[in-house]
């Protein structure tokens, strides 16, 4: 099959197809005598495979694991749980950052009068100022 096939059963765009062989994260496929690329089963599979791991957060490196882990009939599926868990931990470590980054904004904003005066403590505070809009 064609990349644009490709494209439509993976719901990735041919960009992306193109983008991911030349990063070396899937097999490359078979070129036909005018040169253009020749998919099978296996390429969709994987490259379905990339387009949902990176849905759920993993980085393009932990994708190309994934990929080689998918083609290893040696695996365990130990493996592929350790790098879920580790990703999972991962996200959560952000949504903590993010919420102390969210609760920090919101101290800001109830310090801030939003008036129409220059003296902002919101910029005050961002810039490392501690007194008046000076």
């Amino acid at each position: 099959m064609n990349i644009s096939d490709v494209a439509k059963r993976t719901g990735l765009t041919r960009k992306a197809i193109r983008f991911y062989e030349e990063k070396g994260l899937v097999t490359p496929p078979l070129r036909a005598e005018n040169g253009y690329r020749s998919y099978g089963q296996k390429h969709l599979e994987e490259l379905t495979l990339l387009r949902q791991a990176r849905q759920v957060g993993f980085t393009l490196e932990e994708c190309g694991e994934l990929v080689a882990l998918f083609n290893n009939p040696a695996r365990h599926s130990a493996d592929v749980k350790a790098r879920t868990l580790k990703k999972v931990a991962d996200i959560e470590r952000h949504i903590a950052e993010l919420r102390k980054m969210r609760e920090k904004l919101m101290s800001l904003a109830e310090s801030c009068p939003g008036d129409d005066s220059a003296d902002c403590p919101i910029i005050n505070n961002l810039s490392g100022c501690c007194y008046g809009g000076k």
